[in-house]
C-alpha cells in the first residue's frame, strides 16, 4: 500500500520543469525557496541546490513510505500474533516477522539515505542548522516550512 506524499507535486514539477510554466515563477513560493532555485542567467536550468531538494525529498518520501510498511506490518503480526498457539510459530506469522524485519532494514535504510541527501542540500544551499536540533529533524520541519504540498 502507497501513502501519499504532500510534496509530490512539487517534487514532480522540479524533476520534470515545463518551459511554459517556470517554477520560479509560481506565488505560492516562499521567497527563501525562489532564491534557491532561480538560476541567475534566467537558462531554465536548475541550480546544483534544486538537485539536491530533489535527493531530499525523494529520501522523505522514502522515510514516510518504510515508516507506514513498517507500522503496518507491526500492527499485522500483533494482530496474528493475539490468536496464536504457544509454540512453534505458523509460517505464517514467521512471514510476517520476515516481512517487518524488511520494512525496518528499508526504514534504517532510507533514514541513513536522508541525512546524506539533507547534508548535501543543506551544505549547497546555504542553510544554517541550528546547533542542538538534529539534521534530519530540522529538515524535516524545514521541509514541511518552505516546499509546498499539493
Amino acid at each position: 500500500m502507497k501513502k501519499p506524499f504532500l510534496h509530490a507535486g512539487f517534487l514532480h514539477r522540479l524533476e520534470h520543469p515545463d518551459a511554459s510554466s517556470p517554477l520560479v515563477a509560481d506565488a505560492q513560493l516562499p521567497m527563501q525557496m525562489a532564491d534557491l532555485l532561480a538560476v541567475p542567467d534566467g537558462g531554465g536550468e536548475r541550480t546544483s541546490a534544486a538537485t539536491f531538494l530533489i535527493q531530499v525529498l525523494k529520501t522523505y518520501e522514502a522515510i514516510r513510505q518504510a515508516a507506514f510498511d513498517t507500522e503496518l506490518a507491526a500492527d499485522e503480526l500483533r494482530r496474528y500474533q493475539k490468536f496464536a498457539r504457544p509454540g512453534q510459530p505458523s509460517s505464517h506469522i514467521v512471514q510476517l516477522r520476515q516481512r517487518q524485519a524488511a520494512a525496518r532494514r528499508a526504514s534504517n535504510q532510507s533514514k541513513q539515505a536522508f541525512v546524506q541527501a539533507a547534508a548535501a542540500f543543506v551544505r549547497e544551499a546555504g542553510i544554517d542548522v541550528p546547533e542542538r536540533i538534529a539534521l534530519d529533524t530540522f529538515i524535516t520541519s524545514w521541509i514541511d516550512t518552505n516546499v509546498p504540498k499539493g
